[in-house]
């Protein structure tokens, strides 16, 4: 009994899962089966797990139930599309601020409305008596006098149209999560209908670091899950993310996901929290490795590599000098220089490590480039096989 309610509820939170994929993919409204696949069980498996024949199997059947319910359709050429009401629903989700805001809007004109006219009513004798002392005063009719009504007036006018108008765009542009409410910070929005904070991120560099990857991510993540292997502990390339709130997780989307990153375009999808993961999500560190539990403590602030390919460390500022070792005894100048080339890093100078007793090669030395940004390129290759053998990188003084 209990094995069947997990695979339902697994299928539940898959169906759900492929609806939210779908709805932030290029078109909104379709994707190719094998892609939403791999997309919709990558962001499922937070526990760094590979994708077995049962996750297969869920997925084959969350799509049979979204066909019956009609809420997708699955062409013979493996088109996944979602039906006419359900992307009615995402459009309606979409539009619903923008007619709170008209119906505000004329709320506050009615109030106006109404106040101008008591206004008028009450003041009508003092306004007469005014009138009849500055007519006195500055004499009948005085084109000053009525110049100078008509700009306080206008400028009235102006101040309540901005108070009206203006306020209320800059409200809705905000995306900085520090003035949020907390129980806002779920709350659905454009593009994010279910008001998702936990983000996908897959085809990640090797060497990317937490304060690099945050950069990218405009400054709005607040938690990192790198997903490495279980039992090597070697970084995926893949990352589980939370941002501030639900309007940065749709800017993410809409603005970030396809970016370059270290020469890498990265591939950005929603992943809403499973059932039973609550506790675990969002974890106590910021930075976190997969493999482990993930409010274990255990962090890292450098690179998302685990155990079986060194993580790297923080980039000192403007680096230019790399540390390169676990090197062949057969790799020579030109041998290095070419494989770095292949990232277009093109090496200033090469320095190799010997014992001071035997002047054996010790399989390490040290590569200097022309500047950092070719550094970069090159520290991307860690843990590449280079004539048989992992290469270890870590940035160098």
């Amino acid at each position: 009994m209990g094995k069947k309610k997990t695979i339902h509820d697994d299928a539940s939170s898959i169906a759900a899962s492929i609806i939210t994929t779908i709805r932030s993919s290029k078109n909104g409204k379709s994707m190719d089966l094998k892609e939403l696949r791999t997309t919709v069980l990558a962001a499922s498996n937070s526990d760094g797990a590979g994708v077995d024949k049962s996750s297969k199997k869920i997925f084959k059947s969350a799509v049979k139930h979204l066909e019956e319910d009609g809420k997708v359709s699955l062409s013979a050429d493996g088109i996944v599309k979602l039906s006419k009401s359900e992307r009615a629903k995402n459009k309606s989700s979409d539009d619903e601020p923008k007619s709170e805001k008209k119906k505000k809007k004329k709320d506050k004109k009615r109030t106006r409305e109404s106040k101008d006219n008591e206004d008028e009513l009450d003041g009508e004798g003092t306004k007469n008596n005014d009138n009849s002392k500055k007519k006195k005063k500055g004499g009948e009719g005085s084109p000053g006098n009525n110049v100078e009504q008509n700009e306080a007036s206008n400028e009235e006018d102006s101040k309540i149209d901005y108070d009206n108008g203006d306020n209320e765009s800059q409200n809705d542009n905000n995306t900085d999560g520090s003035d949020v409410d907390p129980k806002d910070k779920n709350k659905p929005c454009k593009n994010n209908p279910q008001g998702v904070t936990r983000l996908f991120l897959g085809n990640l560099p090797f060497a990317v670091s937490e304060p690099t990857l945050s950069t990218h991510l405009r400054d709005c993540v607040t938690h990192i899950k790198w997903i490495t292997d279980k039992l090597t502990g070697k970084f995926y390339g893949s990352a589980f993310c939370e941002v501030r709130n639900s309007k940065d997780a749709a800017m993410c989307l809409k603005e970030i996901n396809g970016t370059l990153l270290m020469g890498r375009p990265v591939k950005i999808n929603y992943a809403p929290v499973r059932s039973g993961e609550e506790g675990d999500w969002p974890p106590r560190s910021r930075v976190i490795t997969g493999g482990k539990v993930a409010n274990a403590g255990g962090s890292t602030r450098g690179q998302a590599g685990g155990v079986g390919i060194k993580a790297l460390s923080v980039k000192p500022e403007g680096c230019s000098k790399l540390f390169i070792g676990n090197l062949s005894y057969d790799l020579d100048d030109d041998g290095i220089a070419k494989f770095f080339m292949g990232v277009e890093a093109e090496l200033k100078s090469v320095r190799w490590l010997h014992h001071k007793d035997s002047g054996d090669f010790k399989g390490c030395g040290y590569v200097d480039f022309w500047n950092t940004d070719a550094c970069e390129k090159a520290a991307a290759l860690n843990g590449k096989n280079l004539l048989g053998r992992p290469i270890r990188i870590d940035w160098a003084e």
